[in-house]
């Protein structure tokens, strides 16, 4: 039977690979990008977001996410939860409706799209008859309530969406309910508002935006009352929550207050304001009126900034007795709501949070709290606070570490409120982690961000800022609400989105922290590298400068590019945290492109376009640098902004070119009947279409040339206790990659710890290796005799490592872009290689190594290379034998920044952005699984009064279970399915893909796509039903 079996097809191997690998993309980090509608659910708790792409995500308690896509890719204007149901409404900019409820399908719980619906008007009839201006859901939860540009408000039943003709409010129906002095006036066109009386369910209220209001009553179908603005567009209303007062606001920045009573009508309002008067003001186009049991009620509502001064504010202000704040935004608001009593019953709103949605970023203040704080979000982060530059993950943290960080990170979040986080529906049913992961995130304007990776929510722990280090324009101290208590308007900055860096040149690069010792390297776009260690204290110390000339004082090189960064002298401030105590300077001054810290020996090794050094940071001194310039590399001297002019101008060329070849082409060309030309014509093009799919498959590796540009560009840095000289005595080594593959190792002697501080660190470069193909090196391995990575610095020493194997022989594995190479050492013989490029094509972008463990088998595992390459696929391939395993899609091939910012992680899962604010979280481990868990319940209604002040918020759990899951996995080979959740119109739009790899320097890789996958996997709803 076995010579039946293709070679190399091993059935138990096969089953094995199932209970190790297994493809999903789990969650998205972040804050959803470019979102466009907000809408909230008092009975669920739970608020959902709409983007322009068409993306739903519903949030509630932390761990409690849903996430859906509509068909069509078009902007999600508004949503309406159904009161009391687990049911919501959309409104897209097509003016489509669509109705999505959450259902439970064999235990877990999905966001399904139900049904769709366009409101169509008689034949012959304008757009503007059946544009929806405002959705209306009927506390009954049977109808819906649709104001149009027409004037009229169409009733649709659900979930039908059958339209009730016969309800139909119409212009003319309303007209004739009016007195004459109002009939002759333009008061109706467009709809701008529809509320539902607080107490009767039969009398709704209307808004026109020319100023008139009326309250409806459904069944006698007549006009109760009406109140008439004059000579001011409406923009919308709200109602008292006895139903005796209403409030308008308007275009003027005015807002009006009328009494609801059944005495004469009103003709003038009860009382107009002009907060912000009596300059012109922009328009008031949300207000709401909410009454409290102590004192007067609030007031809050969006706009009506002074126009000539504050007209460019993005603004929401809060009245209350006599206190003023209008909390100013650095993006614009999309949408706000208050969380107020949910009981129908209560006497009194008794709000007790604002929630805003901004452009880039979800802000929520405490209203119970005297100076109203903002609530920091256990979700939702605002990832691009500053443009991400660089990201590093960190598996298995020690819990003193951890502690010491969540200390410090404490201390800079003083100014948030105490209260427990308000958005709070659902239950997690999901265990605590197992572990804790940290994500650390580098960014434009000099800092790193510590995030908590251990479970479904992406939660801030810590911010490091960088910039104290240096002389910028920007005061330190420097306060955002640098505004005085007498200042009007009384503004107050609110939120952590901040896109401007005072300095391109302060943007981080490399990052990597010794999670055993606390020491933190940070290297950035100036050449500066940074090592930092952990205090617990505050303290106040001068950072010592040391400079490394990569050059080396070399003749006829001249660095072209941007300055130094100015060090800051003398003593300097830190708060409690990572507090650096030694600045390695560059010079030139290039970007720092590859990083390395070996907390054991006390070592830094960095590497730039230049070359590269080794750095003694309990010395304080320099061990060695090493120039890769190669004669021809002009382009490395000439920093970034010239790097751009000559990319442009080699385009221009291969254009160029192009033109030329086409040009002679045609003149070649014999003469025929013009149809037979076109044909002709059409066929060699799809015939070089074919061929320009065809070559990338078909090439061979090449050898580069020498003299290409950036070949002493280092690629890759690594520490390694291995065999170098001989085959009798281990030392310490760092091994350096270039991007002309060559690969530099230089055997270091680092003295006992009892003379350390007494005897210098020595370095001798002991091998040279040249790849033949010269592709760049982007990772280098050293396996130890059981052909085991050797572990980490001080792993073995905590225990959390077994011993490497210093009795047999060690390998060395080279990874370039184009293959995989295994030599034996200490001779560097070539052993085994994988030619990745001349197989399929594509190119090795990122490499990492990971443990798989078996979902079966608790102590079982294997080491492998999960290679994510140019054309978006992840590859899992053994060690040392270097058979591929598995192979999946991941990543659209021409989404070049999802690649650049891609990061493995140890157990096999994976982060890459998406866009510039979400990060895609992605597993290839059967056995390691992040996802949501959790129970919504309508039917138990929560407590809903104010929610108590406690310690902040808590972080979402995880689960990481062996389970199998039916729907997005991958098997090795297959095709995906085309789903209509997440693959997401963002990949369609260039300015996005742009927007990313701005913000990634070198930008190799390719930015992240929404994989088809299911719409909320992991949950579990029980609305009342039988299920």
């Amino acid at each position: 039977m076995r010579r039946f079996l293709r070679p190399g097809h091993d059935p138990a191997r096969e089953r094995l690979k199932r209970d190790l690998f297994q493809f999903n993309k789990t969650v998205e980090h972040g804050f959803p990008h470019q979102p466009s509608a907000l809408g909230y659910s008092p009975s669920l708790r739970i608020l959902a977001i709409g983007t322009r792409s068409g993306a739903v995500k519903l949030y509630g308690a932390p761990g409690v996410e849903f996430m859906g896509l509509h068909q069509e890719n078009n902007a999600v204007t508004q949503i309406h939860f159904l009161p009391g149901q687990c049911q919501l409404v959309t409104l897209l900019d097509d003016n489509s409706l669509h109705l999505w409820s959450l259902k439970v399908k064999g235990g877990v719980s999905e966001l399904q799209e139900e049904e769709t619906y366009t409101l169509r008007g008689p034949p012959g009839a304008p757009p503007s008859t059946t544009q929806i201006t405002v959705v209306l859901p009927h506390s009954s939860g049977e109808l819906l309530y649709l104001g149009t540009e027409s004037g009229s408000v169409f009733v649709v039943e659900l979930p039908s969406f059958h339209v009730l003709d016969n309800q139909t409010i119409s212009s003319d129906t309303v007209l004739q309910w009016l007195p004459e002095e109002a009939r002759n006036r333009r008061v109706f066109e467009m709809v701008e508002a529809l509320q539902e009386h607080p107490r009767d369910p039969n009398q709704i209220l209307i808004g026109y935006s020319r100023g008139l209001v009326v309250i409806w009553d459904l069944q006698a179908s007549r006009v109760l009352y009406h109140f008439l603005c004059s000579q001011v567009q409406l923009e919308n209303v709200t109602w008292q929550r006895d139903g005796r007062l209403i409030v308008t606001c308007h275009s003027d920045g005015s807002y009006c207050q009328w009494p609801v009573s059944s005495d004469a009508q009103q003709s003038e309002p009860l009382r107009s304001s002009v907060p912000y008067g009596p300059f012109p003001c922009k328009a008031i186009t949300k207000i709401f009126w909410l009454t409290t049991r102590q004192g007067l009620p609030f007031t809050i509502f969006q706009g009506g900034m002074p126009r000539a001064s504050y007209g460019d504010r993005h603004c929401i202000s809060v009245l209350r007795d006599g206190q003023q704040t209008a909390f100013d935004f650095t993006s614009r608001v999309i949408d706000f709501t208050v969380l107020s009593e949910a009981e129908p019953a209560a006497a009194f709103d008794d709000p007790y949070a604002l929630v805003v949605l901004a452009e880039e970023e979800l802000v929520v203040i405490d209203l119970q709290t005297a100076g109203w704080p903002p609530i920091q979000p256990p979700y939702l982060a605002s990832l691009h606070c500053s443009a991400i530059t660089c990201s590093h993950h960190v598996s298995n943290i020690p819990l003193k570490l951890w502690e010491r960080i969540i200390a410090a990170g404490s201390r800079q979040n003083a100014h948030f409120s105490t209260m427990d986080w308000p958005i709070d529906g659902g239950t997690s049913l999901a265990p605590p982690p197992p572990q804790r992961d940290l994500l650390l995130t580098g960014h434009e304007d000099g800092t790193v961000r510590f995030w908590d990776a251990s479970g479904v929510c992406l939660r801030l722990l810590y911010k490091l800022s960088t910039v104290r280090v240096f002389l910028t324009d920007a005061d330190p101290n420097e306060s955002l609400n640098a505004q005085g208590e007498d200042e009007w308007p009384p503004l107050r900055k609110v939120g952590s989105f901040d896109p401007y860096s005072d300095d391109p040149r302060l943007g981080i690069q490399k990052i990597f922290l010794c999670k055993y010792s606390g020491y933190l390297a940070v290297a950035g776009t100036a050449g500066q590298v940074l090592v930092l260690e952990l205090n617990d204290e505050a303290a106040e110390h001068a950072v010592e400068q040391v400079e490394a000339d990569l050059l080396q004082d070399q003749e006829g090189y001249r660095w072209k590019g941007h300055e130094r960064l100015a060090a800051r002298p003398g003593p300097v401030h830190f708060e409690p945290g990572f507090q650096p105590f030694v600045l390695v300077q560059c010079q030139p001054p290039a970007v720092v492109t590859s990083l390395a810290l070996h907390s054991e020996w006390r070592l830094v090794a960095f590497g730039t376009s230049h070359g590269f050094g080794l750095f003694d940071h309990q010395q304080r001194r320099q061990v060695f640098v090493k120039c890769t310039l190669h004669p021809s590399d002009q382009l490395a001297l000439e920093g970034p902004l010239s790097r751009v002019k000559s990319l442009k101008k080699s385009l221009r060329q291969s254009f160029r070119r192009m033109r030329r070849s086409r040009v002679s082409s045609r003149k070649r060309r014999p003469a025929g009947p013009p149809a037979e030309m076109q044909a002709a014509s059409a066929k060699a093009e799809r015939t070089g279409l074919q061929n320009m799919e065809l070559a990338p498959v078909q090439r061979k590796i090449e050898a580069r040339s020498a003299e290409d540009s950036f070949t002493g560009f280092v690629r890759t840095l690594y520490f390694a206790d291995t065999y170098l000289r001989d085959s009798s005595r281990h030392c310490p080594s760092l091994w350096a990659g270039t991007n002309g593959g060559t690969v530099y190792a230089f055997s270091l002697r680092v003295p006992p710890a009892e003379r350390r501080m007494d005897e210098p660190v020595r370095a001798e470069q002991a091998k040279e290796i040249q790849l033949m193909h010269r592709a760049p090196v982007v990772g280098i391995l050293v396996l130890d005799g059981r052909s085991v990575p050797l572990p980490e610095p001080l792993e073995v020493a905590h225990d959390l490592s077994k011993s490497p194997d210093m009795q047999g022989s060690h390998q060395l594995l080279v990874v370039s872009e184009e293959q995989f190479k295994v030599f034996t050492l200490p001779k560097v013989s070539a052993k085994l290689k994988l030619k990745l490029t001349a197989l399929e094509g594509s190119r090795v972008r990122r490499v990492g190594v990971a443990h798989f463990g078996s979902s079966r088998a608790e102590d079982y595992g294997e080491h492998h290379l999960a290679v994510l390459t140019n054309l978006g696929d992840i590859q899992v391939v053994s060690l040392p034998l270097l058979k591929p395993q598995v192979r999946y899609s991941c990543i659209r091939r021409e989404d070049v920044s999802g690649i650049a910012s891609c990061v493995f992680t140890k157990y096999g899962q994976g982060f890459y952005l998406i866009s510039p604010s979400e990060f895609e979280r992605f597993s290839l481990s059967t056995k390691w699984l992040v996802e949501p868990w959790c129970l919504v319940d309508s039917v138990k209604p929560k407590n809903h009064s104010r929610p108590s002040h406690g310690n902040g918020t808590g972080t979402g759990p995880e689960r990481a279970s062996g389970q199998a899951r039916n729907t997005g996995s991958q098997s090795d080979g297959a095709e995906k399915k085309a789903g209509p959740v997440m693959e997401h119109a963002l990949l369609n739009d260039e300015r996005v893909l742009k927007e990313i790899q701005s913000t990634l320097e070198g930008g190799r890789g390719s930015c992240g796509n929404w994989h088809p996958h299911r719409v909320a996997v992991g949950y579990h709803l029980s609305n009342g039903e039988a299920e």
